[in-house]
């Protein structure tokens, strides 16, 4: 076996890479650029390098970096994870010149499968069902427009080597192709050096369901199942599980079978995924052939038993496949759910800043935790802003949806926006729980963007009594200090009043508390108790208890005054009163905030790529005013309303933070 791995990434899949190798005996060497100098995956591993600048063209995109890396440490095999170098064919050919093995496929592999256009005429050739399309080169934007209208609205514009939801555009009419199509090849320029584009027919309500694959060198191709992945947002998964919720063995034996003739088509080593479309009536098309490791490969290993990251590193060293098609099983569920540094309400804007406190789910047969994190690292704006990749098991969906819900509802995490919010709504939707899922999803059930309204409904009282009893707490260690003159000690009410938010509407609830030892005791509020167990103490973030004789765990932040409360994705800000001092507060006047309708605000920390506008120049609602680039995603902002531009304060090229002042409306 390899006595060293080189591991050409960072973030989680790093760390991933590395724990198994760890397990194998295997030394591990990290790279690393200058803003991950003190990364966990450098941390983790036995030796590290550094490589270059932050910008990933400075450093993870460098081959002859790497490839000096493994020479100055002795690496035998580079594990490429995923993204960057991961399916670059000219990165595996270089590799192989200096006699270091590529724990992944060969570089034809690589090639046909990478070039959306040759692969879907390579599956074609193979036998695989593929959508309808043109897998010609489209020259510009009239040509984009022809072929368009010969295929038939809605049409999907791709980028020939994009990946990642990057050169994506949905089009339904010429306007939108004609927007589409530039913003596309711009973006896949940019992203991939590529900017060669073609077209496909759309599918109403499609699934996104893909089959995971493994080879080996000795001609044996296995079908490990397939993901669920219909959940995206901008073509990007959110949401993947496995099994699927929709498929029959039948259909699951045909797309697996159809997976495996495409590898062997092109003789494929190692692990390897193959996407497929998949309508109502389960007819499947084949989408395209990802030539490395999987984002979400955790979920397959959950419900295999399988280490995906050994089978590699063994295929790679020319071992046999351990396993028969036979010997592949689904036991039981899983669900991943992808938590991202951005902020759901403000559209999913990517959120960069330092972890104030990070603390995650406890590891357990049901909770596994994929990151690449800890508290005091950064999100830097170079690099993909996830946080983590959070994955629960269960018998079946219904156990494995609740690990999730009770995980999500436990990983406390502050300095950064963050997307747990919207995954609980996710999970909390009845069309998640049925099963009923498309690629749509997301744009169906949230139409008009992500709110506080989408959050699952939650019984106010179990809040009300968390806040009640850690006010209390905190009152009666405060009322034990020291220095007291005796016979004037303070005391501690048992009736407070609770003063919430509807809206502009101030709520008061009073309530009543029987306090036991520690933050123990009974909350009367109205007519109802509530009856909390908890080894909770005064300090700590994650107020975990029984209430009502069921667990919940309840994140709880002083603020100022007042606490901030979450639970299920929803936060509550709350002040606990006595009655005399709610009876002050209700004369405390009102602040109204600033009005910045005036201004062009950065919606996200970023690059002003250009703008569209002039000083003096009359603008139209909805007519574009500049474009920012965030995390190799550009951005269009545009005019809300009519107006004119009063003053430019930013030029293009100028680095943007979140509220920063593009321009100004007279």
């Amino acid at each position: 076996m390899f006595k060293k791995i080189l591991i050409a990434n960072r973030g989680e899949i790093a760390c991933r890479v590395i724990k198994t190798c760890k397990k194998m005996g295997i030394k591990t060497v990290a790279v690393y650029s200058d803003a991950d100098r003190n990364a966990s995956h450098v941390e983790m591993a036995d030796e590290a390098v550094h490589i270059g600048e932050s910008a990933t063209a400075k450093s993870y995109l460098v081959i002859d970096r790497i490839v000096e890396a493994c020479k100055k440490t002795g690496a035998e095999a580079v594990h490429p994870g995923y993204g960057f170098l991961s399916e670059n064919k000219k990165f595996q050919e270089a590799l192989a010149a200096a006699k270091i093995a590529f724990i992944g496929p060969d570089a034809y592999a690589i090639e046909a499968m990478g070039d959306k256009i040759e692969s879907k005429k390579l599956a074609d050739k193979a036998g695989v069902s593929t959508v309808p399309g043109f897998l010609g080169v489209i020259k510009d934007v009239a040509h984009a427009k022809k072929i368009s209208g010969e295929i038939g609205y809605p049409v999907m514009l791709k980028a020939s080597a994009g990946g990642g939801g990057k050169g994506m555009r949905i089009a339904r009419n010429e306007s939108e192709v004609q927007e589409g199509f530039e913003r596309s090849q711009s973006e896949a320029k940019s992203s991939f050096g590529d900017d060669r584009m073609f077209i496909e027919k759309y599918i109403e309500q499609p699934r996104h369901i893909e089959i995971q694959i493994i080879a080996d060198r000795h001609g044996n191709t296995l079908y490990l199942n397939e993901r669920e992945c219909s959940i995206q947002r901008r073509h990007q998964k959110v949401i993947e599980e496995a099994p699927s919720p929709f498929l029959d063995e039948k259909t699951r034996k045909a797309m697996g079978e159809q997976a495996v003739a495409l590898a062997k088509a092109v003789d494929y080593v190692s692990a390897g995924t193959v996407e497929f479309i998949v309508d109502t009536k389960r007819n499947f098309y084949f989408l395209e052939m990802n030539t490395r490791l999987q984002v979400e490969h955790p979920v397959t290993e959950l419900i295999t038993g399988l280490d995906l990251v050994e089978l590699m590193i063994r295929v790679a060293y020319n071992e046999k496949l351990p396993i028969k098609q036979s010997d592949v099983k689904i036991n039981g569920w899983a669900i991943e759910a992808r938590v991202y540094a951005e902020d759901p309400y403000r559209n999913f804007l990517p959120s960069t800043g330092r972890l104030t406190r990070y603390i995650a789910p406890k590891e357990t047969a049901n909770v596994r935790v994929d990151t690449g994190v800890y508290e005091g690292g950064e999100i830097s704006v170079f690099y993909d802003p996830m946080i983590a990749k959070l994955c629960s098991y269960g018998k079946d969906r219904a156990e494995a949806t609740a690990h999730m819900r009770a995980a999500l509802d436990a990983y406390y995490i502050r300095g950064v926006s963050h997307n747990i919010p919207f995954l609980a709504s996710v999970l909390g939707k009845k069309r998640f729980e049925s099963g009923e899922l498309s690629t749509n999803f997301i744009a169906e059930e949230y139409p008009q963007g992500f709110s506080d309204k989408d959050l699952p409904a939650e019984d106010s009282s179990k809040l009300l009594a968390v806040a009640a009893l850690v006010h209390n707490t905190y009152a009666r260690r405060a009322a034990s200090i020291s220095g007291q003159i005796p016979g004037h000690g303070r005391k501690v009410p048992s009736a407070w009043v609770i003063v919430t938010k509807d809206g502009d509407k101030t709520v008061e609830t009073p309530v009543s508390v029987a306090a036991d030892e520690g933050a123990n005791g009974t909350v009367t509020i109205g007519k109802k108790t509530v009856d909390v167990i908890t080894d909770w103490v005064p300090g700590q973030p994650l107020f975990t208890a029984v209430i009502d004789k069921k667990p919940v765990t309840i994140q709880v932040d002083r603020k100022g005054t007042g606490y901030r409360l979450f639970s299920a994705g929803a936060q509550m800000d709350v002040h606990v009163y006595t009655q005399r001092e709610a009876e002050l507060a209700r004369l405390m006047p009102n602040k109204p905030p600033p009005d910045l309708s005036k201004y062009l605000l950065s919606p996200m920390p970023g690059l002003l790529v250009s703008l569209a506008v002039k000083e003096g120049q009359d603008v139209k609602a909805g007519e574009p005013l500049a474009i920012v680039e965030a995390m190799k995603m550009e951005n269009v902002l545009k005019a809300e309303r009519d107006a004119t531009v009063k003053k430019i304060h930013e030029k293009a090229g100028a680095s943007l933070a979140v509220d920063q002042m593009i321009l100004e409306f007279g």
